[in-house]
């Protein structure tokens, strides 16, 4: 209620309208333990869940032959992409119970997994339904390191963990190299096109074309909830990404968990156009089990939200009509961007969305503000955007919002079956987890697994969260960083990172991709900026053969990130929360030093470690380019 002056009388602010959308979960049990201890959990039960996703597969195969499983655009010899091509439930059971033949015929195992060099595409989809009916785990392998790794490292390590009886890549032209480096002589390569230079290799076709026996429903049968499905890794701090046990059992009540959360996933068979890549929790688990759960159809997009890449998003969201969209901050950046403008797009990506998604990041308020104008401008109400907490960890679905009015760091609740168990640590609360959907450790690697466990039993995840409203548990818990992440100065004082990186995000957007803070044992904290090198080239006027060092010296861009620093320094309540110096890195985070992730997310451990001397530079004050806020 806003209260009036004298003559005028009281009005209430009307609140937004939403497109309508249920939200399952929306009141907690709260219970003390020892002292810094609660736990929370959902005040709803989990209900039952199938003891494997083929059995989800098989049954949408006998429903809904005919629907659409899967799509991808065709690519054209000139590098475009051209039609759709389509499988359908049918072919996708009957595609996987021949790829099962195969993998049984050579006896793979947990401990003779496939490995999946490649990106997503319909053959990655077949084959890992295949391994899933035929019990054999698969490792989907981030493709950078393949692609963009020089030294093979991170893939040699993959390699060495799973031990692998089969590798598959989508193309000898772009995979040779990786494959030469670092795939054994004794292991069965398996390529959807091209061949290997002076080595043996199988097409993927052979596998389709397996004659199926019926020791394939004999197999599938001896699946259960304990059946290894596979292993993804984790990203990797300054230590090698860790294999993280994915089990039938913890996919499917995992599934289930999102269904009770999202009920919105269980009214029509989903329709997704997403990107995110399989080899990561969120696309892989969550969204591609997602469709199969729920007898969806996912359309694959060959786009990314990169300037180069970013344009073929918009076209298959121009012509494909999403019932939920997922996508990182970035990609929403982008997506708000164009629909300013784009009344094709709009029209199209609105007409029948139901919520949007964002993990990974935090979202820049502007965003957010921008996609509310261009939706209540197109079809007059606001889309909810969802979002939540998860990690490889727990399927990843573990908490999510109650309400659609979200703000940036909200987080929710726990999802029912799963229980949080909130423990105070260095005036931070950290999350853990217990629940169905919690993985049993990580892959030949039992000290790891037992480092992560506390004595209860709960997963402990590092992240950090507060209430969103102490009186009212309700609402649940906002992100507050990781506690990992989170550094004392030389004062004693603690530096909550994930909030102050948020609030630099937020404030520095578009010109601002990512942010590393800096200043442990140091009397200031300091900032180093990954910036929007797009947005930075066009505010600061210089053409596109300028360089990089030129576009982030030139007056108007330093004039940009001098008056965010201003800003930000008149804004802090003390030494903790004002960033006392700042410089820009003109060289972009690295997957080789394991930087960043192919999602774009940043290791800030990494990060810090790899450029130590640029640390040391901007806080004794030698760095060129340097930037201390205004005397006031």
């Amino acid at each position: 209620m806003e209260k009036a002056t004298d003559n005028s009388i009281m009005t209430e602010k009307p609140s937004p309208r939403f497109r309508p959308m249920t939200f399952g979960v929306t009141r907690v049990q709260l219970r003390e333990g020892s002292a810094g201890v609660r736990y929370l959990r959902a005040d709803q039960g989990l209900q039952p869940f199938p003891a494997r996703l083929t059995d989800r597969l098989q049954h949408w195969a006998q429903v809904a032959p005919e629907r659409t499983f899967m799509a991808r655009r065709d690519k054209l010899a000139d590098g475009t992409t051209g039609d759709w091509r389509h499988v359908s439930y049918a072919q996708a059971w009957q595609s996987a119970r021949a790829i099962a033949q195969a993998l049984i015929n050579r006896g793979l195992s947990a401990d003779r997994p496939v490995v999946i060099l490649s990106e997503n595409d319909l053959e990655h989809a077949q084959l890992a339904l295949g391994c899933l009916v035929a019990g054999v785990p698969f490792v989907p392998t981030s493709p950078p390191y393949s692609l963009v790794s020089q030294d093979f490292a991170k893939l040699r390590h993959v390699l060495a963990t799973v031990t692998p009886g089969l590798v598959f890549a989508a193309d000898s032209a772009r995979y040779c190299k990786a494959i030469e480096a670092a795939v054994g002589a004794d292991v069965e390569v398996v390529l959807t096109s091209g061949e290997l230079a002076g080595r043996a290799s199988t097409p993927f076709a052979a596998l389709l074309a397996t004659p199926v026996t019926p020791a394939v429903d004999a197999a599938m049968q001896a699946t259960g909830p304990d059946t290894i499905a596979k292993f993804l890794f984790t990203s990797g701090s300054t230590k090698m990404p860790k294999a993280v046990i994915n089990t039938q059992g913890m996919w499917c009540a995992n599934q289930q968990q999102m269904a009770q959360s999202m009920p919105v996933l269980t009214e029509a068979p989903p329709v997704l156009v997403d990107w995110l890549p399989w080899n990561h929790t969120f696309g892989g688990n969550h969204n591609f089990g997602m469709v199969v759960y729920h007898g969806g159809t996912l359309y694959i997009d060959d786009g990314k939200p990169t300037p180069a890449l970013m344009g073929e998003t918009l076209r298959n969201l121009r012509e494909i009509a999403p019932t939920v969209y997922f996508n990182v901050p970035t990609g929403f950046e982008a997506i708000a961007h164009a629909m300013q403008t784009d009344d094709l797009l709009r029209k199209s990506l609105l007409s029948r969305v139901r919520m949007f998604f964002y993990a990974g990041a935090a979202l820049a308020q502007p965003v957010w503000d921008s996609l509310f104008e261009s939706e209540e401008r197109e079809i007059g109400e606001r889309i909810v955007m969802g979002t939540g907490l998860g990690m490889t960890e727990s399927g990843p679905f573990a908490i999510f919002i109650t309400n659609p009015h979200v703000r940036a760091g909200d987080l929710g609740v726990p999802t029912p079956g799963l229980e949080l168990k909130l423990v105070d640590i260095d005036g931070k609360t950290e999350i853990r987890y217990r629940g169905p959907n919690i993985t049993r450790g990580y892959w030949r690697a039992p000290e790891e697994t037992a480092a992560h466990f506390d004595e209860e039993g709960f997963f402990c995840s590092g992240d950090a969260a507060r209430w969103i409203d102490p009186a009212n548990p309700h609402l649940g818990l906002k992100f507050d960083g990781r506690i990992a992440e989170d550094f004392k100065l030389a004062t004693g004082t603690f530096v909550s990172v994930g909030p102050m990186r948020s609030k630099i995000i937020a404030a520095g957007a578009p010109h601002v991709q990512d942010v590393v803070i800096t200043g442990l044992n140091m009397h200031e904290v300091g900032a180093m900026v990954f910036p929007n090198l797009a947005a930075c080239r066009a505010l600061s006027g210089l053409g596109a053969d300028a360089t990089v060092d030129a576009v982030l010296a030139s007056q108007p861009v330093r004039a940009r990130f001098q008056k965010l620093l201003d800003e930000l320094a008149s804004s802090a309540t003390g030494s903790a929360s004002r960033v006392a110096r700042m410089c820009l890195l003109a060289e972009p985070p690295t997957i080789d030093r394991s930087e960043v992730t192919d999602k774009g997310s940043i290791n800030q451990r990494a990060v810090l470690a790899n450029r130590a001397a640029t640390v040391k530079a901007l806080h004794d004050g030698t760095l060129p380019g340097l930037l201390t806020p205004t005397p006031r």
